[in-house]
Order: C-alpha cells, then sequence, then structure tokens
C-alpha cells in the first residue's frame, strides 16, 4: 500500500498522547515519505473556548478552525516532532461532530491512512458514551490505525 498522506487526528483530549501519536506517524510515515495532515477538531463549544482563550476576535478573519488548530499547542508540538523528523505536514481546522469531521478531512485530502487515538473502554462505556475512534474506523474512507493511550 503506498502511503502519499497520513491524516493524523486530534483533539483536546489527545494533549497526554500527542508524543505517542507522533511517534507513530513518524515510524509509519517517514520511510514511505509521506505528507502529513494533522488535523485538528473542535466541537462547538471547545472552538469558542479555544479562541477565547488565544484571544482570537471570533469575527475576525483570523478567526478560522484553520488558525485555531495551528496555534493550538497539542498540534504546535506535533509539528515541532513532525519537523525533527524531517516530514512535511500541513495543519487543518474542524468544527463539529469528530468522528464525522476527520471522515470529511479524509475524503477531501485524499488520506491514505488515518491515525487516531483513544483509550481503551468497555462496551457498555462505548454505548452509551459514543466513541470518535470507533466512528472513524467505521466510516473512513481508508484504513485506519488506532494508537491507545499508555494504561497505568
Amino acid at each position: 500500500m503506498s502511503l502519499d498522506t497520513i491524516l493524523l487526528a486530534v483533539g483536546p483530549t489527545d494533549a497526554d498522547r500527542y508524543e505517542r501519536l507522533g511517534e507513530e506517524t513518524i515510524d509509519i510515515g517517514v520511510g514511505a515519505d509521506a505528507h502529513v495532515v494533522l488535523a485538528h477538531v473542535f466541537t462547538d463549544e471547545e472552538y469558542e473556548d479555544t479562541l477565547d482563550a488565544l484571544e482570537i476576535d471570533p469575527n475576525a478573519e483570523e478567526a478560522t478552525p484553520g488558525d485555531a488548530a495551528r496555534r493550538h499547542t497539542t498540534t504546535r508540538e506535533l509539528g515541532k516532532m513532525l519537523e525533527a523528523a524531517g516530514m512535511e505536514y500541513e495543519v487543518r481546522g474542524g468544527v463539529g461532530d469528530r468522528g464525522k469531521e476527520i471522515v470529511q478531512i479524509a475524503k477531501d485530502v485524499d488520506a491514505d491512512l488515518v491515525i487516531v487515538g483513544g483509550r481503551k473502554r468497555s462496551p457498555a462505556g462505548k454505548a452509551v458514551f459514543g466513541s470518535t475512534a470507533q466512528e472513524v474506523m467505521l466510516e473512513s474512507p481508508c484504513p485506519v490505525t488506532f494508537v491507545r493511550a499508555d494504561t497505568k
């Protein structure tokens, strides 16, 4: 399988596992000379909170999901890791239902692989709370690699 484009999807809950996500992306993508699309997806409320925290006027021209994603700490740290590994990347932002947004971005960039993170959940937990990773795995137009958070 050729890996021209890898979509690395992150959200606000990935701050504690961004290093594992970055390492896995680098391990998979460096040998393939893949381009990485680093996508940060916010819920509506998270997006408003992020604009507020970054002191971005919601009515300003730079108030876009892409700009908020580029300025988010997790995305910046992942970008540093990718740069240090010599990988080319771009940042995209999305707002809305995480699973649907990730799948749409994967389609938009013609991704060959999607990488998502998550934690181990019980079957009941998935049924009650849903699972972004599960939705992405079921709906993605390409293979998905799931990176589980370290358990302690």
